[in-house]
Protein backbone atom coordinates (compact mmCIF):
# COMPACT_ATOMS: atom_id res chain seq x y z
CA UNK A 1 0.00 0.00 0.00
CA UNK A 2 3.05 2.14 0.58
CA UNK A 3 4.35 1.49 -2.88
CA UNK A 4 1.33 2.28 -4.13
CA UNK A 5 1.28 6.08 -2.51
CA UNK A 6 4.93 6.61 -3.54
CA UNK A 7 4.14 6.06 -6.90
CA UNK A 8 0.57 8.27 -7.17
CA UNK A 9 2.74 10.63 -5.11
CA UNK A 10 5.20 10.53 -8.25
CA UNK A 11 2.73 11.68 -10.64
CA UNK A 12 1.34 14.35 -8.44
CA UNK A 13 4.87 15.76 -8.07
CA UNK A 14 5.10 15.83 -11.85
CA UNK A 15 1.68 17.44 -11.99
CA UNK A 16 2.41 20.69 -10.66
CA UNK A 17 5.78 21.33 -12.59
CA UNK A 18 8.16 22.22 -10.36
CA UNK A 19 10.53 25.02 -11.46
CA UNK A 20 13.66 25.64 -10.39
CA UNK A 21 15.47 29.22 -9.46
CA UNK A 22 18.88 30.04 -10.24
CA UNK A 23 21.86 31.35 -9.10
CA UNK A 24 22.51 34.73 -10.17
CA UNK A 25 26.47 34.34 -10.50
CA UNK A 26 29.11 36.18 -12.88
CA UNK A 27 32.39 35.21 -13.10
CA UNK A 28 35.45 36.63 -12.33
CA UNK A 29 38.55 34.77 -12.28
CA UNK A 30 38.26 31.67 -9.89
CA UNK A 31 35.25 33.80 -8.05
CA UNK A 32 31.47 34.21 -8.82
CA UNK A 33 29.85 37.13 -6.93
CA UNK A 34 26.00 36.49 -5.82
CA UNK A 35 23.34 39.47 -5.42
CA UNK A 36 22.20 39.52 -2.02
CA UNK A 37 19.70 42.01 -2.10
CA UNK A 38 21.39 45.27 -1.96
CA UNK A 39 24.78 43.39 -1.32
CA UNK A 40 26.92 41.23 -2.81
CA UNK A 41 28.63 38.67 -1.30
CA UNK A 42 32.39 36.65 -3.40
CA UNK A 43 32.28 33.07 -2.91
CA UNK A 44 34.51 30.49 -4.62
CA UNK A 45 33.30 29.05 -7.87
CA UNK A 46 30.99 25.99 -6.79
CA UNK A 47 31.43 26.56 -3.43
CA UNK A 48 28.25 25.73 -1.49
CA UNK A 49 25.48 28.50 -0.84
CA UNK A 50 23.17 28.43 1.67
CA UNK A 51 19.89 30.05 1.70
CA UNK A 52 17.40 30.27 4.55
CA UNK A 53 13.75 29.24 3.71
CA UNK A 54 11.70 31.26 6.79
CA UNK A 55 8.13 29.65 6.78
CA UNK A 56 4.82 29.93 8.81
CA UNK A 57 6.21 26.74 10.80
CA UNK A 58 9.55 27.98 11.15
CA UNK A 59 13.21 28.32 9.07
CA UNK A 60 14.86 25.68 7.23
CA UNK A 61 18.62 26.61 6.27
CA UNK A 62 19.62 24.67 2.80
CA UNK A 63 22.72 24.07 1.60
CA UNK A 64 22.82 23.99 -2.04
CA UNK A 65 25.60 21.98 -4.47
CA UNK A 66 26.30 24.29 -7.10
CA UNK A 67 29.33 21.81 -8.35
CA UNK A 68 27.15 18.57 -8.65
CA UNK A 69 23.65 20.53 -10.00
CA UNK A 70 25.10 23.86 -11.50
CA UNK A 71 21.94 24.72 -13.51
CA UNK A 72 19.36 23.87 -10.55
CA UNK A 73 21.48 25.76 -8.39
CA UNK A 74 21.35 29.10 -10.89
CA UNK A 75 17.66 28.75 -11.68
CA UNK A 76 16.90 28.18 -8.05
CA UNK A 77 19.12 31.06 -6.92
CA UNK A 78 17.67 33.34 -9.14
CA UNK A 79 14.21 33.24 -8.18
CA UNK A 80 15.72 34.03 -4.94
CA UNK A 81 17.10 36.72 -5.81
CA UNK A 82 13.84 37.78 -7.76
CA UNK A 83 11.95 37.23 -4.66
CA UNK A 84 9.42 34.80 -6.40
CA UNK A 85 9.26 32.54 -3.53
CA UNK A 86 7.55 35.75 -1.04
CA UNK A 87 3.93 34.36 0.19
CA UNK A 88 3.87 30.97 -1.86
CA UNK A 89 3.37 28.25 0.23
CA UNK A 90 3.53 24.46 0.59
CA UNK A 91 0.63 23.10 -1.62
CA UNK A 92 1.27 19.28 -1.69
CA UNK A 93 2.32 17.69 1.46
CA UNK A 94 2.76 14.00 1.90
CA UNK A 95 3.92 12.63 5.33
CA UNK A 96 7.18 10.11 5.01
CA UNK A 97 7.48 11.05 1.71
CA UNK A 98 7.66 14.66 0.79
CA UNK A 99 7.00 18.46 0.98
CA UNK A 100 6.48 20.27 -2.04
CA UNK A 101 6.11 23.89 -2.57
CA UNK A 102 7.09 27.15 -4.58
CA UNK A 103 4.92 27.67 -7.51
CA UNK A 104 1.34 28.41 -5.97
CA UNK A 105 0.10 31.32 -3.73
CA UNK A 106 -2.23 30.89 -0.41
CA UNK A 107 -5.35 30.89 -2.91
CA UNK A 108 -3.83 27.96 -4.86
CA UNK A 109 -3.17 30.54 -7.91
CA UNK A 110 0.28 29.37 -9.73
CA UNK A 111 2.54 31.80 -10.36
CA UNK A 112 3.99 32.87 -14.11
CA UNK A 113 7.59 31.10 -14.56
CA UNK A 114 10.56 31.19 -16.60
CA UNK A 115 11.06 28.55 -19.16
CA UNK A 116 12.29 25.21 -17.98
CA UNK A 117 15.91 23.78 -17.29
CA UNK A 118 17.51 20.60 -17.79
CA UNK A 119 16.90 17.87 -15.81
CA UNK A 120 20.10 17.25 -13.58
CA UNK A 121 19.41 14.24 -11.89
CA UNK A 122 22.35 12.73 -13.17
CA UNK A 123 24.80 14.05 -10.86
CA UNK A 124 25.26 11.55 -8.25
CA UNK A 125 22.85 13.09 -5.59
CA UNK A 126 20.16 10.99 -3.87
CA UNK A 127 16.87 11.69 -3.03
CA UNK A 128 17.71 10.96 0.48
CA UNK A 129 15.81 12.11 3.73
CA UNK A 130 16.40 15.85 4.25
CA UNK A 131 17.65 16.61 0.21
CA UNK A 132 15.82 19.29 -1.60
CA UNK A 133 15.35 18.69 -5.55
CA UNK A 134 13.52 19.73 -8.23
CA UNK A 135 9.59 18.65 -9.05
CA UNK A 136 8.48 18.25 -12.71
CA UNK A 137 5.88 17.17 -14.82
CA UNK A 138 6.38 13.57 -17.15
CA UNK A 139 9.00 15.19 -19.00
CA UNK A 140 12.39 15.36 -17.72
CA UNK A 141 13.40 18.74 -19.12
CA UNK A 142 10.16 20.86 -17.48
CA UNK A 143 11.11 21.86 -14.04
CA UNK A 144 10.91 25.64 -13.39
CA UNK A 145 10.17 26.83 -9.67
CA UNK A 146 8.73 24.63 -7.35
CA UNK A 147 10.74 22.48 -5.88
CA UNK A 148 10.31 19.83 -2.70
CA UNK A 149 12.32 18.43 0.29
CA UNK A 150 12.22 14.89 1.09
CA UNK A 151 10.84 13.72 3.97
CA UNK A 152 12.21 10.40 3.76
CA UNK A 153 14.27 7.84 1.68
CA UNK A 154 13.32 8.18 -1.81
CA UNK A 155 15.37 6.03 -3.79
CA UNK A 156 12.61 5.26 -6.19
CA UNK A 157 12.83 9.21 -7.60
CA UNK A 158 16.91 8.52 -8.29
CA UNK A 159 18.12 8.48 -11.84
CA UNK A 160 17.55 5.70 -13.58
CA UNK A 161 14.87 3.98 -10.63
CA UNK A 162 12.08 4.34 -12.82
CA UNK A 163 12.89 6.64 -15.09
CA UNK A 164 15.15 9.95 -15.84
CA UNK A 165 14.37 10.77 -12.37
CA UNK A 166 14.43 14.05 -10.13
CA UNK A 167 17.14 16.42 -9.85
CA UNK A 168 19.10 16.80 -6.40
CA UNK A 169 20.16 20.25 -5.55
CA UNK A 170 21.28 20.64 -1.62
CA UNK A 171 20.12 19.10 1.57
CA UNK A 172 18.70 20.50 4.86
CA UNK A 173 21.47 21.45 7.41
CA UNK A 174 19.13 23.03 9.95
CA UNK A 175 15.43 22.97 10.65
CA UNK A 176 14.80 19.19 9.71
CA UNK A 177 12.24 19.33 13.18
CA UNK A 178 10.58 22.21 10.66
CA UNK A 179 10.24 19.97 7.81
CA UNK A 180 8.60 17.17 10.37
CA UNK A 181 6.30 19.50 11.59
CA UNK A 182 5.09 20.82 7.82
CA UNK A 183 4.92 17.12 6.64
CA UNK A 184 2.68 15.91 9.57
CA UNK A 185 0.22 19.33 8.76
CA UNK A 186 -3.55 17.49 8.27
CA UNK A 187 -4.42 17.29 4.71
CA UNK A 188 -7.44 17.40 2.06
CA UNK A 189 -8.27 16.44 -1.34
CA UNK A 190 -5.02 16.71 -3.43
CA UNK A 191 -2.30 16.61 -0.34
CA UNK A 192 -3.30 20.18 0.10
CA UNK A 193 -2.51 21.24 3.78
CA UNK A 194 -5.85 22.07 5.46
CA UNK A 195 -3.44 24.73 7.70
CA UNK A 196 -1.88 27.09 4.96
CA UNK A 197 2.14 26.62 5.38
CA UNK A 198 3.08 29.67 4.33
CA UNK A 199 7.12 30.70 2.62
CA UNK A 200 8.26 34.43 3.60
CA UNK A 201 11.16 34.28 1.84
CA UNK A 202 13.68 32.28 0.88
CA UNK A 203 17.16 34.02 0.80
CA UNK A 204 20.90 33.60 0.81
CA UNK A 205 22.40 33.65 4.23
Amino acid sequence: MRKILRNIAVILIGSAALLQAGCDRKSEGNEKTIQKGEKIMTTEKNAPVKVRIETTKGDIVVELNPEKAPITCKNFLQYVEEQFYEGTIFHRVIRDFMIQGGGFNAQMRQKQVRPPIINEAKNGLKNDRGTIAMARTSDPDSATAQFFINHSNNDFLNYGARDAGYAVFGKVIEGMDVVDAIAAVKTKAGDVPVETVVINSIRIE
